[in-house]
Parts: structure tokens; sequence; C-alpha cells
């Protein structure tokens, strides 16, 4: 197949010959082929940059069984996506999620003290999965990550009001959190933190009722200018804030850039797009990412049965449309993240969701605890689902759970591969102009050592 001059697209003889044939059955098989092999060259040619080389057809790999390798010297980069609304109990499930995956990455590494961040290059987190994002992602004052997975699982479910978890030592920094109000507990986590005080690249979005545009915290952007750099807490505020109520007025560091922020579900509910976008153009930090060969996406949904205490009524307010909106945005942009993966999808990319199937298709009708904990774990132990774009969704012969440990697996297996690389896959930008943050200084040379010496 070629695309020839006017966006005429000329067929490979074998396909048009196929579609002159008259059975009925062979002639739907060879038009499914066709659309697949229009989408391959549109996703090729279009979405990625258009290329005068050949594009390798998407049914040759799949049925051929080849296992797919990645173009970059080195490696992949591994990418971390995180759903959410404004309320914390929506990214419950994806806390979950990764309390069970940093789990598996301690008993493979033989690493007690390993975090979620060290095994992902890039995070990026809407509303309630932002803040978890960065929860994960900002650095203490060891310089390590501020929480633990299951730190963090613990102050999402206490800030909704629903926590199973019995405090841990006294005096300890969770102890000191719990005892807290929502924000308050946010403002004595992060303190004077911005988005420089990470130690990964975080990509948080929210929409700017300024400009009328959705806006993406970037620590790529904070770390070149003043500009562009936040406090941790006041980003948590802006991808959180409640449309229905008055916008969110936050400030960069030198008070340059002003934000009038409404929660991000609105524009980027499902910002994993918006991170595989930003790691393929952005160069200086991943100079060898050209294409999805090239990556590793962890994609984490929102819990559905989880916020939902009855039966939802035709939709007739605002709210409730903007929620539809937002549900269907997600599940379009995960379609189409999972064909562009392809065939590399098998061990690059997983969704996972709670998708209405199993017994967490029922919400818990108390408030207990208890029950909360009971449904997240069905959901984990549902088989996962996977999507296809205008194709719909298919279930998965493996569970959430299951394919949770074997992207664990994945990711040890590219951890020891870089370690065995003589040539880096990121390499992340450093401070251009001072931050007033007054922790910063001190805490990004501390990064930049560790990132040095690794």
């Amino acid at each position: 197949m070629e695309l020839e001059a006017g966006g005429v697209i000329r067929l490979p003889r074998p396909l048009a010959s196929a579609l002159a044939r008259p059975p009925a059955v062979a002639m739907a098989v060879d038009v499914d082929r066709l659309s697949y092999e229009i989408f391959s060259i549109l996703e090729s040619k279009f979405l990625f940059g258009y290329d005068d080389s050949p594009q390798p057809s998407v049914l040759s790999s799949a049925s051929t069984g080849t296992p797919p390798t990645a173009a970059g010297p080195g490696g992949r980069v591994r990418i971390l996506s995180i759903d959410g609304g404004g309320h914390p109990s929506e990214a419950l499930l994806a806390a979950a999620s990764l309390a069970r995956l940093e789990s598996s990455l301690t008993r493979l590494s033989g690493n007690p003290s390993a975090r979620v961040a060290d095994f992902f290059d890039v995070a990026s987190g809407s509303g309630a999965g932002g803040v978890l994002a960065l929860m994960l992602f900002a650095r203490g004052a060891d310089g390590r990550p501020l929480f633990s997975a299951d730190e963090a699982q613990r102050l999402l479910a206490a800030w909704s009001g629903r926590s199973p978890f019995r405090s841990g030592q006294r005096g300890s920094v969770l102890e000191r959190l719990l005892r807290r109000r929502p924000w308050r507990r946010l403002r004595r986590a992060f303190g004077d933190a911005t988005l420089r005080d990470t130690v990964k690249p975080v990509l948080i979005p929210c929409y700017d009722l300024a400009t009328g545009a959705a806006f993406l915290f970037s620590r790529a952007d904070a770390m070149e200018a003043d500009g562009y750099d936040f406090r941790i807490q006041e980003v948590c505020a802006a991808t959180c804030a409640d449309p229905a109520f008055p916008a969110v007025e936050i400030s960069s560091t030198d008070c340059r850039t002003r934000i009038a922020a409404v929660g991000s579900g609105i524009a980027m509910g499902n910002p994993a797009a918006a991170a595989i976008t930003h790691v393929l153009n952005n160069k200086p930090e991943f100079p060898f990412a050209v294409g999805v060969d090239d990556l590793m996406l962890l994609s984490l949904g929102t819990n559905i049965s989880a916020t939902q205490k009855a039966p939802r009524r035709p939709a007739k307010s605002t709210a409730e449309l903007v929620r539809i909106t937002v549900d269907g945005t997600a599940d379009m942009v995960d379609q189409a993240i999972a064909m562009a993966f392809g065939h590399n999808r098998i061990n690059n990319y997983v969704r996972i969701q709670d998708n209405g199937f199993g017994s967490g298709n029922s919400a818990p009708r108390t408030s207990d605890p208890k029950d909360l904990m009971r449904t997240l774990e069905d959901t984990l132990l549902q088989r996962n689902v996977e999507s296809s774009l205008f194709r719909g969704k298919k279930v998965s012969e493996q569970t959430n759970a299951e394919k949770l440990e074997r992207f664990a697996g994945e990711l040890i297996k590219e951890e020891e591969k870089r370690k065995k690389s003589l040539i880096p896959i990121v390499v992340l930008k450093q401070v251009i102009t001072p931050s007033t943050s007054s922790t910063v200084s001190s805490v990004v040379t501390a990064a930049t050592s560790r990132t040095s010496t690794s």
C-alpha cells in the first residue's frame, strides 16, 4: 500500500485482488485486513510524523509472532499515567494497583526500599491521580521519594474519609498527616516544595479559564524558568478544582504566570496521550525515544464501583454530563493508545481500570472501609479488559493483578538492561535559573549527583 500524490492510497495487488473475490467470508476478512492497513498508515504518517520509508504491516508482526524490538540503543522510556477526578476516592484503585506493583518490585529486585518512582522515568496524573503521582515522585528530605505507594494509599483513603488503615508509628510523618484536615495534609506533606523538587519528570494538567485552554504543569518547563515553576500543593489544588465552584487562583514562584484553574477532568481526564507526546517531543531529556516501540506505559483508570453509591439515573445535571464526557474521553484515549502500540502492547502497554465486570461491578452499600478495600481487591482480581479503536473492548485471559505482576517483571528487566548499557536513556534537565523555593538548591544538587552516579 502506497500514499500517492494528492493523498490517494494505492492498494497493493494482493489486497486489491483479494477484495475482488466473490465469497462473502473471504471478502469480510480482507476488508478487515484493509482497515488495519489503512489505520497503520494513518498512525505512522500522520500521528507520528510523515515518513517516506516503507511502513511495516500491523498484521504481519501480529501474525508471525515476531517479538517487537525497541529502536532505542539502551532501552525503553517508562511512563506512568494516572486518571482521576476531583475526589481522592476516585484514585483509590490506582493507589491499590501501585501498592501491589511496588510490592512486586521490592520482591523481584530484592530491594526492600525500592519505590515506584525508581522504575519509571516520567509520571503524569489528572485530578486526584495527579495528587497521587506527586506524592510518589516528590522528593523527601533524604532525597528519596516522599511516600511509598502503600503510604500514599493510606493517606488518600484517609482523605476520602474511608481509611481502613491504622496510623503508623507514633510521631511518624504519616501519623502526623493523618491527624490533619485534607488540604492541611498536603501543605504539611509538600511544604514549599515546587515542581523542581521531584525525583523524576512529572506532568499534571488543569484547565485555565484565563486562556480558555488546558495547561500542563511540567517539571521540564519548571527547570528552565521560574515562570513555569509552581508549588506542588497549589498544583494539587489546581488539578482537583471543582468546576462547579470558583476557579483556583495560583501563580508561579516568581508570580509572573497566573492561572485561574478548574479541574483537569474536562480537558484531560486520561493524561496518557499527553505523556507520550511529551516524551516523543522532549529530545533533551529523552533523546532516543522516536516512537511507541521505545516506550513502556502503565495507565491506571478510576474505580467506578468505589465511587458510585447507587445506580445512576439518566443524566440531568451538568455535573453528570461532565462525568459522562470525562469517562468517554478517557476510553477513547485508551483505545487510540492501544492501537498505536499494536503488537507491542503485550509487554509495553497495560491499562488497569474498573470496567464493571465481575464482583467489582456492585458498589459497597455501606461506608465500611473494609467493604471498600474488598471492592478494590475484587477489581484487581477481575480479568483485564483491553481496548481496540472502533472495536470496543475484549476480556483478557489475565487478571489486572496478573498484568501488574508481569509489568513489574518487564520493569525489572528494563532496569537490568540499563545497568549494562553505556548510553543513558534519560538525561534529566538541570536548573538554569535560581528558584525562589528555599529547598530547591540543595535538593536538586543532591538529585543531580545521584543521577550521575547511577
